[in-house]
């Protein structure tokens, strides 16, 4: 992921972080800031709890009044018994950014899904259909067997994964035994990223963990009192396979046993926040390492619009 400002390129502003950082609102700030400035500007949603129409509460996903008078996209576009993948949410962001760009608007990625923000920009690896059989014997292994299969025929991998990753183990063994190249191979061949045809304008969002964690508190506190219960009790009722996506987006599995009776209220609260918080450490950590190191990174404090994205106010309409 680059950051490519070259003037022949058209405009993207992103603006990234964990989950209850200040992102949706600093993203609205920045749309009113380009529209002072004669620009129009859309929001993007790169969040993968978002994306689903059933997850309006649960998700926080920006109300009207949130939102703040800017267009919104690819918010609640999918819906929950459709699983959106990574290839899928970046072939439908990149058509949005292609018709924004046409229109002569500012298209703002905003969301705390950095694999899905980095399809976008850098494409997707084209690996071939996994054998079934070769599948399931890899998964049929211990996590021992599997690791040590991994150190023999691919090693490379072997030294970035970490023993307890399992599923991450496992993947890189199927590809390397149903296609015969690694894994690293195919990622060196991504394809259909818009990276290099954007002028990108990043923001990082890493506040104060303290901050960041009483706020995914409170916020989860004020989602059982504000929908979030009977947005998951049809849910249930719609009976998905529990192995989808936003069957198990935070929130979702903590309220799902509450209404089933195995947590109290006050359980399902600790827990759901528990969650909360132990993904927010993901996300802040993820983006704190894997983006490049010349993306600037803030905490959520005294933020200057006009200083932080100042190449793009400049940026000829």
């Amino acid at each position: 992921m680059s950051t490519n400002n070259s003037p022949d390129n058209r405009p993207v502003a992103l603006i990234a972080g964990p989950t209850a950082s200040g992102k949706t609102d600093l993203a609205v700030q920045l749309g009113k800031t380009l529209e002072k400035h004669g620009r129009r500007a859309v929001v993007i949603n790169a969040d993968s709890a978002q994306v689903y129409a059933d997850l309006r509460v649960v998700s926080a996903r920006p109300t009207d009044e949130e939102m703040g008078g800017i267009e919104h996209r690819l918010f609640g576009a999918w819906d929950g018994a459709e699983a959106c993948s990574a290839a899928d949410w970046a072939d439908a962001a990149k058509k949005e950014v292609a018709q924004l760009h046409s229109e002569g608007a500012v298209p703002i990625l905003c969301g705390g899904t950095g694999l899905y923000m980095r399809t976008l920009l850098e494409g997707i690896a084209p690996v071939p259909a996994i054998d079934p059989s070769i599948r399931t014997q890899v998964r049929e292994l211990g996590k021992e067997d599997a690791r040590a299969a991994l150190e023999a025929e691919d090693p490379e991998a072997a030294t970035r994964l970490a023993p307890a990753d399992v599923a991450r183990t496992s993947r890189a063994l199927e590809v390397v035994r149903s296609t015969g190249r690694t894994l690293k191979e195919w990622q060196a061949r991504k394809q259909g990223g818009i990276g290099a045809g954007v002028s990108l304008h990043p923001l990082i969002l890493l506040p104060d963990r303290e901050w960041l964690f009483e706020r995914c508190d409170r916020r989860f506190t004020m989602m059982m009192d504000g929908g979030a219960v009977e947005e998951v009790s049809a849910l249930l009722a719609r009976n998905l396979d529990t192995a989808l996506p936003v069957m198990r987006a935070i929130g979702v599995p903590e309220i799902a046993a509450y209404l089933k009776g195995e947590l109290s209220q006050a359980q399902a609260i600790v827990a759901g926040q528990t969650a909360t918080r132990q993904y927010a450490k993901r996300q802040y950590t993820w983006f704190r390492h894997q983006p490049p190191d010349s993306w600037p990174r803030l905490e959520n404090k005294m933020i200057s619009i006009e200083d932080i994205f100042v190449s793009l106010l400049r940026e000829p309409s």
